[in-house]
């Protein structure tokens, strides 16, 4: 393969968030949901591989150094012999060498660095061929989990309440049909394992946000729906009986004599319907006085006499 820098365009100055950056960008152009063209997949999966060591920073370290190549595999270093002081085929003074893993996951390759003492060849072609291999195996280490992605998704009340098919964009360019599931609230995320970046065996997930659009009437307040009700200035005063929309149609509301603006009614069970393990919602019904469109003379009369002979003040609070 390429050299990774290469193959992202980064220069070996660029920090963890510039390669994430440039891998993004070259993912969501060359991926084969995306990009038809045939050698679209090698380009990706070179990406992918370049971000593999970059994304790492032992690996890259490792890079860096000159202890892997561009695939990941170790450039061995050559020596003559096994311990310090000659021996084995040894030059008097030189150093022995230790192995260290940079292998990363389940790789039985490894790289080297100086060290005081000697090792046993046996073991280390044992560990080359065997052991090191069967503790990378055991410990799982070989299947990164890739990167989650986030998306949001917007729908109207109705579909929030009944369910339906929504289409989402991912940040990677790829356009999913989602189910939203009946009765969902406003902000809840739905997870959809392994629709997110690419990983080494395992993708990531992608955690989409669902957001209710406002709806002309209602406003979603967790499970309980809101609404304004628009009332005469009579029904305040005498009280009465009144139609109220609900999701599921109209029903009648008691207004108490004197009921006062801005005091909450409350419904039960007129919100959001129960779904699963979650309770259905009320409808907080919240009435507003609307005088008539024109002035009508006798009201002005009314409320003349009225504030004559019974004044009061609905404002005390702000004194």
């Amino acid at each position: 393969m390429r050299n990774p820098y290469e193959v992202l365009g980064v220069p070996k100055t660029a920090d963890a968030a510039e390669i994430k950056k440039a891998f993004h960008k070259l993912a969501k152009k060359h991926h084969p949901d995306q990009n038809k063209d045939p050698k679209a997949q090698e380009r990706f999966s070179e990406a992918n591989s370049a971000n593999e060591i970059l994304g790492d920073e032992t690996k890259r370290a490792a890079f860096d150094r000159g202890e892997i190549d561009a695939d990941g595999k170790p450039r061995y270093q050559s020596f003559d012999g096994f311990g310090a002081g000659g021996g084995a085929g040894g030059r008097a003074g030189q150093q022995a060498y230790e192995y260290q893993d940079f292998g990363g996951g389940g790789s039985p390759f490894r790289g080297f660095k100086g060290a005081q003492g000697g090792i046993d060849p046996t073991d280390f072609f044992s560990d080359l061929f065997g052991g090191g291999a069967a503790r990378g195996a055991a410990g799982g280490a070989s299947a990164a989990k890739g990167e989650d992605v986030s998306g949001t998704v917007t729908v109207s009340l109705n579909e929030a309440v009944e369910g339906a098919q929504a289409r989402v964009s991912l940040p990677s360019g790829r356009m999913l049909d989602i189910k939203i599931p009946a009765g969902i609230e406003d902000g809840k995320q739905i997870r959809l394992k392994g629709q997110g970046m690419p990983g080494r065996g395992v993708p990531g997930d992608a955690l989409i946000t669902v957001k209710i659009a406002k709806h002309k009437f209602f406003e979603v307040d967790g499970r309980d729906l809101r609404l304004d009700l628009p009332i005469t200035l009579y029904e305040a005063v005498l009280g009465g009986k009144v139609n109220v929309p609900t999701l599921g149609g109209a029903v009648e509301l008691t207004l108490p004599p004197g009921a006062r603006a801005g005091k909450t009614l409350r419904l039960r069970a007129k919100g959001l319907p129960a779904t699963g393990s979650l309770p259905a919602g009320d409808l907080l019904v919240t009435p507003r006085i609307v005088l008539p469109a024109e002035q009508d003379p006798e009201l002005v009369a009314a409320a003349e006499q009225l504030r004559d002979r019974h004044p009061y003040t609905p404002r005390s609070m702000f004194d």
